[in-house]
């Protein structure tokens, strides 16, 4: 009898409910450690020194965790997978993850979205994407030169120093004045100074004008005027003649100006050239056998 009581006690104990104090907290889910904030881009910087060009990604709430800088040759967009075009002979493609350039709200953090500088090797920085936490840019180059990859904090960077110790000769490259053009007061095409490397100065300089203005240019009102033009290709210099082809679209939208004002009066600074044969997309031009300059008739008026 009382094996039969001790046996119904145990059965009883093995088949209750476990009772665990609440301050187990096994009646509650477990508790999840908050996702770290996504580093946020803030500005673009870039400078020369020592022989390097240094372009410096500043960021808020810490550095990406993955880095990646690495030499391609063309850039697509993010998300759309466009082509984005960046002007220069070499292209560095910087890709951040995770990271961002714009707020909460949609608002870019890093403007503007393309930047000229006027340093010996780096010329431009486009941004590419801005998706999914994915943070791309394209830096064209003069040249393509190794490169190094550095982290500072205070705030966080990173720093893409690319190596820039050669020599380059000041040129002349002619943008769209717009407040001039407003006013009707010419000239309309006004010249700024870029650095080139005296052994390819035509391309160099077409390099530069498709690069873009400055932002302390722009701010005065300078332009790039396109026409329609995504670059160039096809570059020759031969017999004082520049032949080269417009890349993109071609259309003067019936101005009175055109991408042909800052084209022609750029490559004829040079001593080895007296007269630009510009073509469109096709290689079709006016007049390219003439004595004069000759544009394609989708840039007249």
């Amino acid at each position: 009898m009382k094996v039969s009581r001790l046996l119904s006690s145990v059965l009883a104990l093995a088949l209750a409910p476990a009772l665990v104090p609440p301050s187990a907290g096994s009646a509650t889910a477990p508790a999840t450690s908050a996702a770290p904030p996504t580093p946020v881009l803030v500005a673009v910087r870039a400078a020369h020194r020592d022989g390097l060009d240094r372009v410096v990604f500043e960021f808020r709430g810490g550095l990406p965790a993955t880095r990646q800088v690495d030499y391609v040759d063309r850039l697509f967009a993010d998300g759309s997978g466009r082509r984005v075009r960046v002007a220069g002979q070499a292209l560095l493609r910087v890709r951040f993850e995770r990271a961002q350039a714009h707020t909460d709200d949609g608002s870019p953090t890093a403007a503007p979205r393309r930047v000229a500088y006027a340093l010996p090797n780096v010329m431009t920085a486009v941004r590419a994407g801005d998706f999914e936490a994915v943070t791309t840019y394209g830096l064209g180059l003069a040249r393509r030169t190794p490169v190094r990859v550095t982290t500072l904090q205070a705030p966080p960077r990173v720093v893409v120093e690319v190596g820039a110790g050669f020599t380059t000769v000041q040129r002349k490259v002619w943008f769209l004045d717009r407040d001039r053009f407003v006013d009707n007061r010419e000239p309309f095409f006004v010249p700024v100074r870029r650095p080139v490397a005296p052994g390819a100065p035509a391309t160099g300089l077409m390099d530069r004008l498709f690069a873009g203005p400055l932002p302390g240019e722009r701010a005065r009102g300078l332009r790039l005027l396109r026409s329609g033009a995504t670059g160039y290709d096809d570059l020759t210099v031969a017999g004082g003649v520049a032949d080269l082809r417009l890349t993109g679209r071609c259309r003067s939208g019936g101005a009175t100006v055109s991408i042909a004002g800052e084209v022609l009066p750029t490559l004829k600074q040079l001593p080895t050239i007296d007269r630009v044969v510009l073509r469109d997309a096709t290689g079709s031009t006016l007049d390219p056998d003439g004595s004069g300059d000759s544009t394609p008739a989708c840039l007249e008026p």
